[in-house]
């Protein structure tokens, strides 16, 4: 099965990492080229590496609906979701909890967990229970120090009611920072209205064409934090470190892009999304479970670039890599440990089976995906299971 040399890649794994934006590319380059000072300095390079830094994070504050002074730039989603649990843990005197979903990346499980604190169950499509969430914050009394509920959901693409959260944490737990991991929504969402009510909100570039090791906290104005990182003054006292100019550039431009063509690629994935899905529906049957619309085939609540189907009958591992042979570049929503395949916590926290979720793939699409991928993608997939099929079949 393997694709003869040279031929094209079929990149289904966006959620992981897109392809770098032109626009991204040449801002970098052309901050890079020009500005080599510390933008922290007081001489000529510096105020203008200045310059060029504080417009970037305007042009970022406006694509999230944040003021510039609300931007503190990161190196990606993960530091930014620990600064915000961690920080809000580190100074919040009114609470000492930390409350999130089941479902969360693991940049936001791990450091509650870590903390001793409280995990909030999911439904089967994998959003959070609002009535289990009112229950919680209801129990612990005002003893909650921030709530952090993902945007849309890394792994299987559902898309959470952030005003709906909102609404419940303003009612029940007034005292709580409110935080979420918008990391994989900029492409699927409107992201500045849809979290205009939290306080603190986790995006990062390399989701959106940007070069990994670029991202933002947005920290409402008067939102405090203990630093994660400490030794200088800089984004206000809240992350130490000489300032990425040109990662600051590069992400912003591909954030405005982003939201500029949102409606449009939304509309456009969505149909090759769903074709994926269908086109493997109709080569393996009811062996094809898309993980989070079980109930009745729903997928509204889905992000549209991202399919997340497990495979009855293969387990993932052996799949992905027959898959890769053939030239499609996917993910699983699971992990190895010690050697074995475990499912996803994701998909354990939405009541997957585990023999069913050990056959999972991440199909994601992004903004190179062409409708040829898609085909491509169907024939590959179909063609390595039957394989491994064949070789179950002795």
């Amino acid at each position: 099965m393997a694709e003869p040399s040279g031929a094209p890649e079929i990149y289904l794994d966006h959620a992981a990492s897109t392809p770098l934006r032109p626009a991204a590319r040449d801002a970098w380059l052309a901050a890079a080229q020009r500005h080599h000072a510390n933008p922290t300095g007081s001489h000529l390079a510096a105020r203008e590496a200045r310059r060029a830094l504080d417009e970037a994070r305007g042009r970022a504050a406006c694509a999230l609906g944040a003021d510039p002074g609300e931007i503190v730039f990161t190196s990606g989603g993960s530091e930014a979701d620990n600064m915000a649990v961690r920080g809000a843990l580190g100074l919040r005197g009114s609470g000492t909890v930390a409350v999130t979903t089941a479902a969360e990346h693991h940049a936001v499980h791990d450091p509650v967990e870590r903390s001793g604190g409280v995990f909030v169950a999911v439904d089967e499509r994998g959003i959070v229970d609002l009535e289990a969430l009112a229950d919680v914050l209801d129990a612990r009394n005002g003893d909650v120090a921030v709530v952090s509920v993902i945007a849309v959901n890394n792994e299987t693409g559902s898309i959470t009611p952030l005003p709906e959260v909102a609404r419940v944490v303003r009612d029940l737990a007034p005292g709580a920072l409110l935080h979420t991991d918008a990391v994989q929504a900029v492409n699927w969402i409107d992201v500045a209205t849809e979290t205009a009510g939290y306080d603190l909100v986790s995006v990062t570039g390399h989701k959106v064409g940007s070069p990994v090791g670029t991202g933002v906290l947005v920290a409402r104005d008067g939102v405090e934090l203990d630093p994660l990182i400490v030794g200088g003054g800089q984004e206000r006292g809240r992350r130490a470190g000489t300032p990425d100019v040109a990662g600051a550039a590069s992400f912003a431009a591909a954030l405005v892009e982003t939201a500029e063509q949102r409606d449009g690629s939304v509309e456009r994935l969505r149909v090759l999304r769903d074709a994926l899905i269908d086109g493997l529906t109709d080569r393996l049957g009811d062996r094809v479970l898309v993980s989070s619309a079980r109930a009745n085939g729903d997928r509204g609540h889905i992000a549209a670039g991202i399919a997340n189907v497990c495979i009855t009958g293969v387990q993932s591992e052996a799949l992905l890599f027959l898959m890769d042979a053939a030239g499609v570049r996917a993910s699983a929503a699971s992990s190895c440990s010690s050697g074995a395949q475990d499912p996803s916590h994701v998909l354990a926290a939405m009541g997957v089976p585990r023999e069913v979720a050990l056959g999972s793939l991440r199909l994601s699409l992004g903004h190179t995906t062409v409708a040829s991928d898609v085909e491509r993608a169907v024939e590959v997939i179909s063609a390595s299971v039957e394989r491994l099929d064949r070789f179950e079949g002795g």
